[in-house]
């Protein structure tokens, strides 16, 4: 394996057609283990760029709920680099130099490994970028209204900065980033090529910035393919909004083709090399076998059960803002493994932890851990959590004493509530008596522990947070609104999908030139 570079890059249009790519990627590499074709594995092999851990926040976000089969949804994190070092200038135009995360998709693939949706970010919305690592070691302080593409340029990383993007997106969507991957112009190019191209539709004639494409259904490889995904001027409206779409429905059409095509060794072949010699991934990725085996885990989604949704969204200027509460419901969504309408594609049963092994809690302590807990999931509209970040943090709001009183009305609220905590780092957790009824969940604090609270607060959004003179340090009251007991979010969730996802979703199987009227 060989690791070009710390931070690292990769293409506009293309993090999205990751996720299959790999698929097909997983078969080659199974097949080139064995007699003759271990040449060509060793070769994937080394194909492989990594960038370094030391740049990923150490205070983030669970992992989501383990399903009752034993399943875990992923996040992975497909990012796009405009870069024109390294020889993409050829394709991209313009001068060398650092790129922005031009193409960002969140794919949430759910506990089944069946379902998976994809949450377009647009380059120019405004965000809180929290501390990320510099060349020299150092951190940067948390900056916010940043464009959501900046975060990649941090540091001026010849490659870019993958780890500050992921931890961006953490602390923007409180889901921990289980893996991210990174395409540059070369690569995309030389994937559809090796695909013989793909089908798209064009929405009008194109004649301008060096680009010539006629309207219509049209089969693109190569440069074309690459114009036709990461161009805005010519197309539509020239909105990053339009290009998105465009985006959405290429990834549809690739998932398509390489899915039909199933795994014919001259399709997979020039498509592993081509795959892996323009990805950058993280460390645990960081190989042909690792990869294999990523992708084996994806083979069984089908186009139906995949759905493409950009985050709400409205203008702020030339900027782009979150639309709330439909962004804050998007994210618990997701947090909850939940489809956008709310069901569950599994049933879930307690959250994983991130970095120590779950305790498991009596009905009157939970017993300690000893690792270090990671942090609890990113803030609601009503708890503001502390920021995930790798920067030198504060106090370990785990490490804070709670007692959960149990207000809901069920039996063994409190008890649940215990062992979540325990499964989230919490290390001294004590169920308290049960407490008259109340509607809302509360959380009391002792002085100097109004951090801790909040963060406690947004495991369970809603919860109202307010000094108790009497505590000793988290007392966690648990209403009607947190019946369940765990750490799943609120027990209603929408009926309907919001009107900010469902006017921004775009199901992979719709026609080509379904909804491109924004470009």
């Amino acid at each position: 394996m060989s690791d070009k570079s710390g931070p690292a890059a990769a293409s506009r249009g293309t993090g999205r057609r990751l996720a299959r790519i790999a698929g097909a990627t997983a078969a080659v590499l199974v097949l080139a283990t064995a007699g003759a074709g271990a040449w060509f594995y060793h070769r994937l092999d080394q194909n492989i760029s990594t960038f370094s851990a030391d740049g990923v926040a150490t205070n983030r976000p669970p992992a989501g709920p383990t399903a009752a089969g034993g399943g875990r949804p992923v996040n992975i994190l497909l990012l796009g680099s405009d870069t024109r070092s390294d020889g993409n200038g050829a394709l991209g135009g313009g001068d060398e130099g650092v790129g922005h995360s031009d193409t960002a998709i969140l794919l949430h693939v759910y506990a089944d490994h069946r379902h998976a949706v994809g949450v377009s970010v647009p380059r120019d919305t405004l965000v809180t970028v929290p501390p990320c690592k510099l060349p020299n070691g150092t951190w940067t302080s948390e900056r916010s209204s940043q464009m959501f593409n900046s975060a990649f340029t941090v540091g001026l990383y010849p490659q870019g900065n993958p780890a500050c993007t992921q931890n961006t997106v953490e602390a923007l969507t409180g889901l921990r980033v289980d893996h991210t991957i990174v395409v540059d112009f070369k690569g995309f190019a030389a994937m559809t090529d090796a695909l013989h191209g793909v089908d798209v539709c064009v929405p009008n004639d194109v004649d301008s910035y060096g680009i010539h494409l006629t309207k219509g259904r049209r089969t693109l490889s190569g440069q074309q393919a690459l114009d036709y995904v990461r161009a805005r001027h010519g197309f539509g409206d020239g909105s990053d909004i339009g290009r998105m779409k465009r985006q959405q429905a290429f990834l549809s059409s690739l998932i398509k083709k390489v899915q039909g095509q199933g795994f014919d060794l001259t399709t997979l072949l020039p498509l592993a090399d081509a795959a892996t010699r323009s990805l950058t991934v993280d460390e645990e990725l960081g190989s042909a076998m690792k990869l294999a085996t990523f992708a084996q885990s994806l083979q069984d989604i089908k186009l139906a059960d995949i759905s493409f949704v950009t985050v709400p969204w409205e203008y702020a200027g030339a900027r782009v803002a979150l639309v709330h509460p439909d962004v804050d419901t998007l994210w618990e969504l997701l947090r909850q493994d939940r489809t956008l309408d709310g069901r569950a594609t599994a049933p879930a049963t307690t959250a994983t932890p991130t970095t120590a092994t779950p305790t498991t809690a009596t009905p009157t302590t939970a017993t300690p851990t000893t690792a270090t807990p990671s942090a609890p999931a990113a803030p609601t509209p009503s708890a503001t959590a502390a920021p995930s970040t790798g920067a030198p943090a504060g106090p370990d709001a785990t490490a804070a004493p709670v007692t959960v009183h149990n207000a809901s009305g069920a039996t063994g609220t409190a008890g649940r509530a215990a062992t979540a905590l325990a499964a989230h780092g919490y290390r001294e957790v004590v169920v308290g008596a049960n407490t008259k009824g109340r509607n809302t969940t509360t959380v009391g604090y002792s002085s100097g522990h109004k951090a801790a609270a909040e963060q406690l607060a947004a495991l369970y959004p809603g919860a109202t947070v307010r000094p108790d003179p009497e505590a000793d340090g988290l007392v966690l009251t648990l209403g009607q609104d947190h019946a369940s007991g765990d750490t799943s979010g609120p027990v209603t969730l929408p009926s309907g999908i919001p009107t900010g996802i469902s006017s921004n979703t775009r199901p992979a199987d719709s026609d080509l030139c379904a909804d491109l009227s924004f470009g």
